[in-house]
């Protein structure tokens, strides 16, 4: 492939925010409430699919055991679409992997047997781990650099506005006096797709991402897109763009193989590698495993009515919107190492306060909502910056499928093991043994937030190609 000297980065960098990058946030951003939806969904209907009135009639550990086949099923389609939106381009998969959601979620609806369940839940699942590859890795190389640590924790942050839709629309259709038993959660799932339809036809507007066409040998449909955002930019702000900070130069590439990732992540990047997956694996554990047994734990231990659990989940969904969107602002301008590592053993402290409360029998139903939304205030940052951190200190080159590895990894330790984990100790009506299971979580919080503080990489309003060199770079940056 050829050799070439590009600005595409720093011209992408130096854009003013304009209506253009809200395109970006509408059309990529908003999956996460539809994965927000989706994990709320299963976690306020555990109780009723429990009932054999419901159609379905799963056990407690089967609640569990569907949220980690959920998971392994995120796990795979992130491996396979991340590999594959790094070859293919990131538009091209950012369609496929939601057009894979929209079809599994549907399906789910018309689930009878638990085989059949988990099935539709393995393959809704592959659906939104393909979208974290995919989406995060887009997002990135859109987003100028001044804010992207901003963006990127508000855009993972929204996540839990479908956890607040999900828990808000579930208390009318749970209840029986509004539809029948079999009928209410079957309704919830087919709401998540009219939703993902919605964001499809936007998402369709959204242009590939100028930096992977230049490195693939497209660099005139690159110049006609970066062109095209400037005018509508100088046309917005009625002025003349700042000129771009410098050039790189490259040789083009048709894909990476596979052994050049990992010699980049195992031998060129081995510290970032750690601090990647300490991230990962401490808020997948923590999260998947108190959301998808959160109803149970209400229901088991403060006998919640299985409809009124929704009211329950709300705040704590709010309390985790906010912690991404309040601190965000200060990952691009205190730093990221200060309020990663703080926000990860924050939470992890205030983890072990309520684990302490919790195990001592001090808490109702509405104290340990209150325990839940400081904890996760803090934790949901944390969670969100662990999405930032892995897909901007990694090359160009292995973005997507990086993002995928972490993602698998991580979640798959964390996030598989969490939720059986989680259901078979709530199943044995231990208070001692749930309050065990945060403990954990609490220290493997706290555990990576030690890790970012002494390995962690400051990233904080750098290019991305400043913070890791594309493995095509011929030549270090050319001043401007």
């Amino acid at each position: 492939m050829a050799q070439i000297t590009t600005d595409i980065p720093a011209r992408l960098d130096r854009l003013p925010w304009a209506r253009w990058h809200w395109l970006v946030l509408a059309g990529l951003g908003t999956v996460w409430v539809l994965d927000g939806l989706e994990v709320t969904i299963v976690g306020v209907i555990g109780p009723r699919i429990t009932q054999a009135a419901s159609g379905l009639g799963l056990t407690d550990s089967q609640v569990g055991l569907a949220a980690g086949v959920y998971v392994a099923g995120a796990c795979l389609g992130a491996l396979i679409f991340g590999h594959l939106t790094d070859r293919f381009g990131r538009k091209k998969l950012f369609l496929v992997t939601l057009a894979v959601y929209l079809v599994a979620t549907v399906a789910t609806a018309f689930s009878t047997e638990a085989w059949y369940f988990f099935l539709c839940r393995f393959f809704t699942g592959a659906g939104i781990g393909g979208e974290y590859a995919a989406i995060n890795s887009a997002i990135d190389e859109l987003i100028p650099a001044r804010v992207r640590g901003t963006v990127d924790l508000v855009v993972n942050g929204s996540f839990w506005l479908g956890t607040t839709v999900g828990a808000a629309i579930a208390i009318p259709l749970l209840n029986p006096g509004v539809l029948p038993i079999d009928v209410g959660w079957r309704v919830l799932f087919g709401l998540g797709a009219v939703l993902g339809i919605g964001i499809l036809l936007i998402r369709r507007m959204v242009p590939e991402s100028p930096r992977w066409l230049v490195i693939h040998g497209r660099e005139r449909e690159a110049e006609d897109i970066v062109g095209d955002i400037e005018r509508q930019v100088r046309e917005e702000s009625g002025g003349e763009l700042e000129p771009p900070a410098g050039e790189i130069r490259i040789t083009q590439r048709t894909h990476t193989p596979l052994t050049e990732v990992a010699a980049t992540l195992l031998r060129r990047y081995p510290k970032r590698t750690v601090v990647g997956l300490a991230l990962f694996v401490g808020q997948a554990f923590l999260y998947n495993a108190v959301f998808f047994t959160y109803a149970l734990v209400l229901a088991t231990f403060f006998k919640v009515p299985d409809g009124s659990t929704p009211w329950y989940l709300i705040p704590v969904a709010v309390g985790n919107f906010l912690g991404p969107v309040l601190l965000g602002r200060f990952f691009d301008s205190v730093g990221r190492r200060a309020l990663i590592s703080g926000s990860y053993i924050v939470s992890g402290l205030l983890l072990l306060g309520t684990a302490a409360l919790f195990h001592s029998g001090v808490l109702s139903a509405g104290t340990l909502t209150a325990c839940w939304l400081v904890v996760f205030f803090f934790a949901s940052a944390g969670a969100s910056s662990a999405y930032l951190t892995v897909s901007e200190i990694f090359p160009m080159e292995t973005r997507a499928l990086a993002i995928a590895l972490f993602y698998a990894v991580g979640t798959g330790l964390g996030g598989i093991i969490g939720p059986v984990l989680f259901g078979r100790l709530v199943e044995s009506g231990s208070v001692g043994n749930v309050a065990l299971g945060y403990v954990v979580g609490a220290v493997l919080m706290m555990g990576a937030g030690a890790v970012e503080w002494f390995m962690g990489v400051e990233a904080a309003r750098r290019s991305l190609e400043d913070i890791a060199q594309p493995l095509s770079v011929q030549e270090e940056r050319v001043a401007g």
